[in-house]
């Protein structure tokens, strides 16, 4: 969305600096002065949120990069000196460990908030693609910091995870092997996972660059999903929203200090605290909770390969979402049947959530069928038909009109002969 600049350098050196390199421009009109709409509401904040934890999880890293041993006989150990002998070790690294589950927790709100309010519409498809993207490289990240702490769980997610390649056609053994640097999960995994782990989070940081600058074009969406129309629709984005994405973003910390001071550990897996011993294989499995709707998704289907298309494919159809949606209307609070269907979608992620986290059978394999056939259906044939069949509800000309719209007034009264007003008659 193109504005005027209204930066106005307050010195010599900020006026040689913004005639050479204006940065300082850039961010006053990015992230100050930048027009956003004004109705919204806290569920708009998870950018801020993201960008934060993102920073985080990098200077974080750094820091223990530089006290991590990525070998096989010293990594699990490394992480033990960190806590225990590093100093303020243990708080760094469960910033890092308890870091990737507040992201993760941010994120998926994030993408069910664009979700619901049609975000990934035009004229943001690419915005919505891109924040895809920063999904899945943040998914990458997690899968390999996951492995580094060399535990047990950490060692058979690996084997088990880089083994789904396998069942690729013709290349999958070949980017095994890649993987592994080898014919087994052993030290060259391990290095190549850590380098991968620390380089990822840079290219995440690129991408949201590239994610922040396409929101800049069109602009923000908003509740109603509907454009903004003039001055009365708009307020600078500072101070107005930087002070509620700061509340907000208060709010968040108190939740991520609570796991940090309180609860560290409460998201990890017993048996990661259990140095990795090939002979030994764990009796249940299982990824962090983060990536449980998609192993639940790769184990409901009874085919090997299938069931790893199916866990890949319920991520790339998120990248051609906007062309599956045939609604008009973006924020489903027009949309009386949508609201319905997208609840069971929350429902059926959380189920699938909690049957990844469950032995494969029973119950746990039907909710995993279930949801799974759902969550293709939403994206495949519900969105489609909506936008044929669904009469959405009436929706106002702008974002102010029901703020600035005036109760009606009394007709106006004819004069009389003096060139006043006649008096209102009593009732």
């Amino acid at each position: 969305m193109d504005h005027q600049s209204k930066y106005e350098p307050t010195n010599g050196f900020t006026r040689w600096i913004d005639s050479r390199l204006p940065v300082v421009r850039m961010a006053h009109d990015s992230f100050i002065d930048y027009p956003t709409p004004v109705n919204l509401n806290y569920w708009w904040t998870f950018g801020g949120i993201l960008t934060f934890c993102l920073v985080i999880m990098i200077v974080t890293g750094i820091v223990l990069a530089m006290h991590y041993t990525p070998h096989v006989d010293h990594a699990f150990d490394s992480v033990q000196h960190i806590r225990r002998d590093v100093q303020f070790g243990w708080l760094i690294q469960y910033v890092h460990a308890n870091g990737a589950s507040m992201f993760f927790l941010a994120v998926y709100i994030h993408m069910f908030r664009g979700l619901y309010y049609g975000s990934y519409k035009e004229p943001r498809e690419l915005l919505w693609i891109l924040g895809v993207v920063i999904f899945v490289l943040m998914m990458a990240a997690a899968f390999l910091g996951y492995v580094l702490p060399w535990g047990q769980m950490s060692f058979w997610a690996a084997t088990v995870i880089t083994n789904l390649f396998a069942a690729i056609p013709w290349v999958g053994e070949g980017i095994r092997t890649w993987l592994w640097g080898g014919f087994s999960v052993d030290n060259a995994t391990l290095n190549r996972f850590f380098s991968l782990h620390y380089l990822v989070p840079f290219v995440i940081f690129a991408v949201v660059a590239l994610h922040i600058w396409a929101l800049h074009v069109p602009g923000n969406n908003n509740p109603k999903g509907i454009d903004p129309k003039g001055n009365q629709d708009m307020v600078p984005f500072h101070p107005y929203y930087t002070a509620k994405d700061g509340f907000a973003l208060g709010l968040f910390l108190l939740l991520f200090a609570t796991f940090v001071f309180y609860l560290p550990d409460a998201l990890g897996h017993a048996d990661n605290y259990i140095k990795a011993d090939p002979l030994v294989t764990p009796e249940h499995i299982v990824p962090e909770w983060y990536f449980l709707p998609h192993y639940a998704i790769l184990r409901a289907v009874p085919d090997k390969l299938m069931g790893v298309i199916a866990m890949f494919a319920a991520i790339a159809i998120l990248f051609v979402l906007p062309w599956l949606d045939s609604s008009k209307v973006r924020s489903g609070r027009y949309r009386p049947l949508f609201q319905q269907f997208f609840i069971l979608f929350v429902v059926a992620c959380v189920a699938l959530g909690w049957a990844g986290g469950q032995p494969a059978e029973g119950a746990a394999l039907l909710v995993s069928r279930v949801g799974t056939i759902y969550y293709f259906a939403f994206f495949l044939i519900i969105l489609p038909l909506l936008g044929v069949f669904e009469t959405p509800r009436e929706m106002p000309n702008s974002i102010a009109e029901p703020v600035l719209k005036k109760p009606d007034s009394p007709p106006e009264l004819e004069p009389d002969s003096t060139g006043k007003p006649a008096p209102v008659p009593a009732e």
